[in-house]
């Protein structure tokens, strides 16, 4: 267990320092405000489509390890799926953060995203792993802002 702790703090100081697509989309189709007042994590998702695919994603803003982590993977990984597939992403990650999936026994498409699957014994920290993916299923769904209150 040591080891998969070790790989997860690793791969969260390396997303934390080098966020991958952390920038503005001028001409994004949609984007939407995130903010997890417990934590102070802030952020803007943007998103632009092309025939139904995320053909760019990125966000901006500021937070804690975990939630610029977060928002730098889910932003590789939602990159080229559709939005239905971005959507079953969110889906399984949320319940996997949450517990509601056992990223073991049940099927998913999560991948290297399991890496936050120690965020559940941590629940403060579960907004902040989460706030990312709520915050870019709300621009999917044209809602402008989202919040983890």
């Amino acid at each position: 267990m040591s080891e998969l702790n070790d790989l997860y703090q690793e791969v969260i100081l390396d997303h934390n320092k080098n966020p991958r697509n952390f920038r503005e989309i001028e001409n994004a189709d949609k984007t939407a405000d995130g903010n997890n007042p417990l934590c102070g994590d802030a952020l803007r998702v943007y998103v632009q489509l092309e025939d139904d695919k995320v053909k760019d994603v990125a966000f901006k803003g500021s937070g804690c390890a975990i939630s610029k982590a977060s928002a730098s993977m889910m932003t590789q990984i939602v990159k080229g799926k559709t939005r239905e597939e971005a959507e079953v992403l969110f889906d399984e990650f949320h319940k996997m953060v949450t517990g509601e999936l056992d990223i073991e026994k049940e099927e998913n498409d999560l991948g290297k995203l399991k890496i936050f699957a120690g965020v559940l014994e941590f629940p403060a920290r579960v907004k902040c792993a989460s706030l990312s993916w709520h915050t870019l299923h709300a621009a999917l769904n044209e809602e402008e802002a989202v919040s983890t209150e």
